[in-house]
């Protein structure tokens, strides 16, 4: 008897913990809020969740979702890890419209005539606009990052420079104009299927895919946690701090630049003042949604993956039920808000001893 009274209690004793374990996992939360989202979705719109199979492709309101949070889940990638060693980088939307804009013009908009139709053709060849638009993406990073690391700016006022100026630099590119593309490779990039699914979403795997790998089983991992947590002793450990930072800023704007080739290829077209608008915002917030802190020191790859499909889900929630798009910020900072909330161990250790005081006032005769 006392010993299944024993067991009793060890299993509520495991239980109880594994509960504890469970809501503490950084990735319980998005991944609650995105479940929530999802299956009210499901909820009032049967249809939302089903899938298709038509002419070789997958469609439905997920892979709509997927796709349409491609570009966002590429930059949360590059912000987590400029977050994770205390920088901020809020020009990713201005470096965005840059690379759709030099990859537009680098395509051109020429027409000739063959066999009695009009073919669009390229100044210069696909892979050579890929490579360019990349560049000058990468060569946005380098300019924060000299300005972060080299110069001792705030890396928000750094940032700042190039947000500014960027939009500035992707209009002289494109005249002022808003350059539309009819090379029809270069569609591939952003409406393109493979295996049946979207393109761009095989990209994200394989940024995501070399970023675990680059991140798990090599230094690189250790050495971001260790800037980002304390840049002085990482210093004086002999971490190239200055190097690696300048390094992260580079991949975080190459990120913005590949979603860039993704956007301009998706809309067929390159808008310097339009393109990536508020991208920073989103990045940013799906960052924190996903369980980093800004303060630096760690990062969860998956939950800024998790917290991009929030945002874009959210979107499309508000889009299919017919709320004006004006609130579409709002909704964002209240989901924010329970999320972070939630996430906040101060918060749910405040709730947990209301609870207890509670239940012991309860129990009292």
């Amino acid at each position: 008897m006392v010993d299944e009274r024993q067991r009793t209690v060890a299993g509520d004793a495991n239980s109880s913990g594994c509960r504890r374990r469970l809501f503490a996992h950084p990735l319980f939360w998005p991944a609650l809020a995105l479940f929530l989202l999802l299956a009210g979705n499901g909820l009032f719109n049967p249809g939302f969740l089903g899938l298709q199979w038509r002419q070789g492709h997958v469609y439905g309101n997920l892979v709509d979702i997927l796709l349409r949070a491609a570009p966002l889940m590429l930059v949360s990638l590059g912000m987590t890890l400029v977050i994770a060693v205390r920088g901020l980088d809020i020009s990713v939307g201005a470096v965005l419209a840059i690379a759709a804009a030099v990859a537009a013009w680098m395509i051109g908009g020429a027409l000739v005539v063959e066999h009695g139709t009009q073919v669009a053709v390229t100044r210069f060849p696909l892979a050579l606009v890929i490579v360019g638009a990349l560049l000058a993406a990468a060569a946005c990073g380098l300019w924060n990052g000299l300005l972060v690391v080299g110069a001792g700016m705030q890396p928000i006022i750094a940032t700042l420079i190039l947000m500014v100026a960027g939009r500035g630099i992707a209009q002289l590119v494109t005249g002022g104009q808003v350059l539309t593309i009819y090379y029809t490779p270069y569609f591939f990039l952003g409406n393109g299927y493979l295996l049946g699914l979207p393109f761009a979403l095989f990209v994200v795997a394989a940024v995501y895919a070399v970023l675990h790998l680059a991140l798990r089983r090599t230094a690189l991992g250790l050495f971001v946690r260790a800037i980002g947590g304390n840049p002085r002793a990482a210093y004086v450990a002999g971490v190239k701090a200055r190097s690696i930072t300048v390094g992260l800023y580079m991949f975080c704007a190459l990120m913005a630049g590949v979603a860039g080739l993704l956007v301009s290829s998706n809309v067929k077209s390159a808008d310097a003042n339009n393109a990536g608008l508020l991208l920073e915002l989103d990045a940013i917030l799906a960052v924190t949604l996903g369980g980093t802190p800004l303060g630096g020191g760690r990062f969860s790859l998956a939950g800024s993956l998790l917290g991009a499909l929030i945002i874009q889900t959210l979107t499309t929630t508000i889009y299919s039920i017919g709320v004006p798009p004006q609130v579409n910020m709002v909704v964002k900072a209240v989901l924010v808000f329970a999320v972070m909330l939630l996430q906040s161990v101060a918060f749910r250790g405040a709730v947990r001893k209301l609870w207890t005081r509670h239940q012991a006032a309860g129990s009292r005769p």
